[in-house]
């Protein structure tokens, strides 16, 4: 079975994620994981993706689809692979469709984890970091003890700035733009799923493996 996994920042992408590489037994390949390997085994791509990381720049298209290209050719990606992160537009889903096709292989499922954009703010604005040891809180889903104050160390908690309203608001704004072009490029190809992921984690699976059933 293969399948991408979509969705906006704070969807919960992770979460599913981890319960459909157990489930499935398939690997869940992100694109961070695909970029460490590559950098690790010190291939060309690999190499080359390093440098652009190492001075902060986006890794060109043509490096990252070599490097997915590359990790799916891997023996673990024979029964199938859960793709996250990766594709992020429309010439890297035409360019993965090229690979999947000299593989006679083809994308099963496109998988869309469907979060209402104001329930994304609030859950991507309610996390809290302690300044001293780095712990991660959130308001709402995982808050300390005492309001503002890290259990480890009593430090106060902070938002980091990447967390503000407006910063938020500004990077899903950006995500939703390019996610439409995706979930239209999928749905052409009839194989667009949609599950809603603003209920409880094991229900959101439990919606995902009735898709993948049917």
């Amino acid at each position: 079975m293969n399948i991408i996994l979509i969705g906006l920042p704070g969807a919960g992408k992770g979460t599913q994620a981890e319960k459909i590489k157990e489930t499935y037994n398939i690997p869940h390949i992100s694109t961070g994981d695909m970029f460490r390997l590559a950098i690790e085994n010190k291939t060309e791509l690999g190499v080359q993706a390093e440098q652009y990381m190492e001075k902060g720049e986006l890794v060109p298209d043509e490096v990252t689809i070599g490097i997915v290209k590359e990790r799916l050719s891997e023996d673990d990606c024979d029964k199938g692979f859960l793709l996250d992160g990766f594709p992020r537009t429309i010439p890297q889903a035409e360019a993965l469709d090229d690979i999947l096709t000299n593989m006679n292989k083809t994308i099963d499922h496109a998988l869309y984890v469907r979060v209402p954009e104001e329930i994304l703010v609030d859950r991507l604005t309610g996390r809290r970091v302690c300044k001293q040891c780095g712990a991660t809180y959130h308001v709402i889903f995982n808050p300390p003890k005492e309001d503002g104050v890290c259990d480890n160390d009593g430090a106060k908690l902070m938002q980091r700035e990447d967390d503000q309203e407006s910063t938020v608001k500004n990077r899903l704004a950006v995500n939703i733009k390019q996610t439409k072009l995706l979930l239209d490029y999928y749905d052409k190809q009839n194989s667009l799923m949609t599950v809603n992921g603003d209920q409880a984690i094991d229900q959101v699976f439990s919606d995902i493996q009735k898709q993948l059933a049917d």
